[in-house]
């Protein structure tokens, strides 16, 4: 057995297809202005934060205000919790959902095919036992390790 094992060398490669456009050297951030009909103090920053963050992060193109080779800028545009599940004995929440919305304009002026503009959602649900303002902190650290994922990856994974 450990003979026929042998026999069976596979070879895997991995190839990532659309990373950083060639030519592509430098990128802005702006920061995300909070559009939200309920605005948490502090999330525009950390989102912003969270941008950059990845992009220092998984490519090597330099940071720069202005005149970037591609940009980032948006708004967050809704910030809510809702009732998900209803408990039929209590006639309260037995479930909400948190979910943050971010409208992305991103450019690319070294090939304008790749810009785009679009906006991502993403949510947690949690206990409705819980009050928003008990969860509220690390439900929105973990939705915006989401949205910034999506947003980089539809920018420079092409996913």
């Amino acid at each position: 057995m450990v003979v026929a094992l042998q026999g069976c060398k596979v070879k895997i490669s991995y190839k990532m297809t659309g990373a950083v456009t060639a030519g592509v050297k430098t990128i802005s951030v702006a920061y995300f202005q909070n559009r939200a009909s309920l605005v948490q103090p502090g999330l525009s920053q950390n989102l912003t934060d969270a941008l950059i963050d990845i992009c220092k992060s998984q490519t090597n193109l330099s940071i720069v205000s202005t005149g970037a080779d591609v940009s980032f800028e948006g708004d967050i545009t809704d910030y809510r919790t809702q009732p998900l599940t209803v408990d039929a004995n209590s006639e309260q929440a037995a479930m909400n959902r948190f979910t943050i919305t971010v409208k992305v304009r991103f450019k690319n002026n070294v090939n304008q095919d790749l810009s785009y503009e679009q906006s991502f959602s993403r949510y947690q649900d949690y206990n409705g036992t819980s009050n928003l303002s008990d969860v509220e902190s690390g439900l929105s650290e973990e939705i915006i390790k989401m949205l910034v994922d999506d947003i980089f990856n539809k920018a420079f994974v092409n996913w």
